[in-house]
């Protein structure tokens, strides 16, 4: 039996020395800037991105990989009959998962396509999970099936600080947002069934870490949490390092911390901040 190769996106949070230590592959998005197009985490890094979109004269707009990308590794990589399992981003939030699938219909190689449901650490969780278990000997389809299993049981949340990107995105309007604006509301919405989903509304960052938090405790209860990550783009001073006070004072004690990928950032604006955590 052939080896069985991990295709991602450059949206998963995975640090690049996890990347080369477990030789998953990596297709990126792009992203315009002004009329300037950079490749995500390899000409452009989510901390300067901020700065640039910032003081960008439109919204930055990102762009899945084209079809023919992805085909171009999948040859490569099954050349020889090997398997490759590529788990990708929300289709809910970006096209790449359907670019992937369209390369998987082209390619003579044996690609299993996954969309993950999820963005940043939730979408590590389940590339942890198919690298531990193709190391361990598991196929393919042994890999899926425990899939479907940790992204039953993965939470995530995202804050946004303020709703400028939102509005100029077009996902909310400009009334409803000029009046959020007024009142400093910070809107908290999960990914639930891959989609960006608001689930409530509240006032200040103490209300947003004390509502995570609680949600934390009730989705985790009788449970074993796996693993926490919190992706930010900048928020941590606000949001981000109080939560994770918290989390460990109920004895978690590895919380991750990503700056999150500008495909994110672009959407929810400086400020925000997602909270994943993996518990069965």
């Amino acid at each position: 039996m052939g080896r069985i190769h991990i295709v991602t996106d450059s949206t998963c949070d995975l640090t690049k020395e996890e990347v080369a230590q477990h030789g998953i592959h990596i297709v990126p998005l792009t992203i315009q800037i002004d009329g300037k197009t950079y490749t995500d985490g390899v000409d452009i890094e989510p901390q300067s991105f901020l700065s640039f979109m910032q003081n960008s004269e439109n919204l930055p707009k990102s762009s899945q990989p084209a079809p023919g990308k992805f085909k171009e590794l999948y040859d490569e990589l099954g050349k020889d009959g090997d398997q490759i399992i590529s788990i990708h981003m929300t289709g809910g939030m970006s096209g790449t998962v359907e670019s992937a699938r369209q390369a998987a219909q082209m390619t003579d190689a044996n690609v299993t396509v996954i969309d993950s449901r999820f963005i940043a650490f939730g979408l590590a969780f389940q590339l942890r999970e198919a690298i531990k278990m193709r190391d361990a000997g598991a196929t393919v389809e042994e890999i899926m099936a425990r899939l479907d299993k940790v992204r039953e049981n993965t939470y995530l949340y995202v804050v946004v600080d303020t709703l400028d990107n939102l509005i100029k995105g077009g996902r909310i309007g400009k009334g409803k947002g000029f009046i959020g604006s007024l009142l400093n509301i910070k809107v908290i919405a999960n990914l639930e069934g891959g989609a960006y989903n608001p689930v409530t509304k509240v006032r200040s960052h103490k209300q947003v870490v004390n509502y995570l938090f609680k949600q934390f405790q009730a989705d985790t209860a009788g449970k074993t949490v796996k693993s926490v990550g919190i992706s930010h783009a900048d928020g941590m001073t606000t949001m981000g390092g109080p939560l994770k006070e918290l989390i460990e004072g109920t004895g978690v004690n590895d919380v991750e911390i990503a700056f999150t990928s500008p495909i994110i950032s672009t959407h929810t604006g400086p400020g925000a901040i997602g909270f994943m955590f993996f518990a069965e």
